[in-house]
């Protein structure tokens, strides 16, 4: 972690809950702990300059109890996110910004690519859906295969 801002804030919102650290290899989750916790100084490597990539360090979960209440779990990275028995025309269902929308489009089995009227898309193109969500959208209705 190249700089600790807000992280004193964690503090306070993380206080009698427990919490479980997920994410990209490389992203801070263990340098977190070592924020809250001085004293046991996980091991954390500089993310790889080949790669851009982060390593793996942390090869197993473990729970830290928090001085003022609460637990904090920091786990392996993840390398990889996959999703089984999810149908394209699914798909969208998990999308909670595009939820609201299903109804709306011209056509009931609409996947939100090629579709006239699809309030999807528009809902992109308005703004009101970022951009970002729909290629994240896109990429995974790409790689189900059916």
């Amino acid at each position: 972690m190249k700089k600790n801002e807000n992280l004193d804030q964690i503090e306070n919102i993380l206080k009698a809950k427990t919490t479980l650290l997920s994410g990209h290899s490389g992203v801070g989750k263990s340098s977190i702990i070592n924020y809250l916790f001085p004293n046991v100084q996980l091991r954390t490597q500089e993310v790889s300059d080949w790669s851009g990539k982060g390593m793996h360090t942390t090869t197993f979960a473990e729970m830290f109890d928090l001085p003022n209440g609460g637990s904090i779990i920091d786990t392996p990275g993840i390398k990889e996110f996959g999703l089984f028995n999810i149908t394209k025309q699914e798909l969208s269902h998990y999308f909670a910004d595009m939820r609201p929308l299903l109804q709306q489009c011209q056509f009931n089995n609409c996947l939100h690519t090629n579709e006239p009227n699809c309030a999807v898309k528009d809902a992109v193109e308005k703004g009101n859906i970022h951009i970002s969500r729909y290629t994240s959208y896109y990429n995974i209705l790409k790689s189900i295969k059916e």
